[in-house]
């Protein structure tokens, strides 16, 4: 289960008695003010601070199986490719997210030190889980393609049957070409990637 927090803060709380600190005003505010919350991961998805635990195995066995089989490609073409550590700023609005899988050229402009510019990625990826369910499928494409995210990769493992969806090619803010594939069958990413995916890694 995940926690929204409220888009403002009500209540100070004592981690913020700071004299020279406001209280935050906004969520992006409010994120960057967060203490490290070990076994949760946050994020800011439409002006709201979302706390999700993290995955189980099976979630997190589905992006190193990712992993695993772009590593040739990302070694070959000099990329990079983060497993769910990585936070991603995505542009225009600022707010943070926390893909499951991020892949990236080496030389993906920051926002700050940490958080890497969504303009600037070659793909995502979100492995859904029964407590994010209605932000990967629906939240968070609207937000990855406003972003400009090229490709946005979904590992629906709590679907039946489970599915694996493809966005891609950005027009007017949201993405026009989606290819749906049942897990185990075989779904093109498009270019920069170009690669035939075989989704049977991702089966349990």
């Amino acid at each position: 289960m995940s926690a929204v927090l409220p888009k403002r803060a009500r209540k100070r709380p004592k981690m913020w008695l700071d004299k020279d600190q406001g209280v935050p005003e906004t969520c992006r505010e409010l994120f960057d003010a967060l203490p490290e919350l070990p076994g949760f991961r946050a994020e800011v998805i439409e002006e709201s601070v979302v706390l999700t635990p993290v995955g189980t195995p099976e979630h997190a066995d589905c992006a190193m199986e990712l992993s695993y089989l772009l590593a040739p490609v990302i070694r070959e073409r000099g990329w990079k490719g983060y497993t769910g550590n990585i936070d991603v700023c995505l542009d225009g609005s600022r707010e943070p997210v926390e893909p499951d899988y991020v892949l990236a050229p080496s030389d993906c402009p920051r926002w700050e030190e940490r958080e890497l510019r969504s303009s600037g990625l070659i793909m995502v990826a979100e492995v859904v889980s029964k407590g994010s369910i209605v932000r990967d499928r629906t939240e968070k494409p609207r937000l990855y393609a406003a972003a400009g995210v090229p490709i946005y990769l979904l590992i629906d493992i709590v679907a039946t049957p489970q599915t694996v969806t493809v966005h891609s090619a950005i027009d007017d803010d949201a993405y026009i070409a989606i290819a749906t594939v049942p897990i185990g069958s075989t779904v093109r990413l498009p270019d920069p990637v170009n690669l035939e995916l075989d989704t049977s890694i991702f089966k349990g």
